[in-house]
C-alpha cells in the first residue's frame, strides 16, 4: 500500500495488466503491492514490466537469478528504498537458499558471506549506481579476473539503472512492502 497515492483496483484495469496480476498472485499467493500501484497507469506499468521481465527473467546472461536479486538489494540498500530491499531481499533469500544474505548485502556487501565473484559483480553496480560517469576500462578488468564479459556487464549495469527508477519512484510514493515479503525465505527450506 502506498501512503501518498492509491493503488489500482484489479476489477478496474486492463485485462493484460489484470491477468498478469491474477499470475502473480497465483505464484506468490499475495498481490505485491508494486503491480497495483504502476496499475494505476498502464501504458507505464506495460513499460515497467516488460523492461523488468527483459532483464530480471533473461537467460542468455552468467548473472543467476541470485545475483541479479543481490544485484537489486545491495543498490536498493544503498538507494534507502525500503520496498525494493524488503521485497527483493525475500526473493534473494529464496533463491540464494541462504536466510542471512539479503541482509548481510543490504548492510554491507563488502563483509556479506558471499562469493568473490559476486562481490566483484557489486563493486561494479554499486559505482554504476553512484558514480556511473567514472567506470573506466579497469571496472571492466575487474569484472572480466572473474569470468564476466562485456554483456555481463551490461547486464549487472541495467538491472542497477532499472532498479534505480524503481528505488525513486516506490520511495517517493511511499510503497510500503507487503508484510508477506518480510518472512520469505527465512528458515532454510529441506
Amino acid at each position: 500500500m502506498s501512503t501518498r497515492f492509491p493503488q489500482a483496483e484489479l476489477t478496474e484495469v486492463p485485462e493484460d495488466i489484470a491477468a498478469k496480476i491474477l499470475e502473480i498472485q497465483e505464484k506468490s499467493g499475495f498481490v505485491p503491492n508494486v503491480f497495483l500501484m504502476f496499475a494505476r497507469r498502464p501504458a507505464e506499468f506495460r513499460a515497467f514490466f516488460a523492461y523488468h521481465d527483459a532483464i530480471m527473467l533473461k537467460e542468455d546472461s552468467a548473472l543467476t537469478k541470485g545475483d541479479r536479486e543481490m544485484i537489486v538489494t545491495t543498490i536498493s540498500a544503498a538507494n534507502k528504498c525500503t520496498y525494493c530491499v524488503v521485497a527483493h531481499g525475500a526473493i534473494l533469500r529464496i533463491y540464494e537458499k541462504k536466510p542471512l544474505v539479503s541482509d548481510q548485502v543490504a548492510v554491507n556487501y563488502r563483509t556479506a558471506e558471499i562469493s568473490d565473484r559476486q562481490r566483484a559483480m557489486l563493486d561494479f553496480a554499486t559505482k554504476v549506481n553512484s558514480a556511473s560517469h567514472e567506470i573506466a576500462d579497469a571496472d571492466f578488468d575487474a569484472l572480466r579476473e572473474h569470468g564476466f564479459g562485456d554483456e555481463d556487464a551490461w547486464d549487472i549495469a541495467a538491472i542497477t539503472a532499472f532498479f534505480g527508477l524503481s528505488n525513486r519512484m516506490a520511495s517517493f510514493s511511499g510503497m510500503l512492502p507487503n508484510p508477506e515479503f518480510y518472512l520469505m525465505g527465512r528458515v532454510p527450506r529441506s
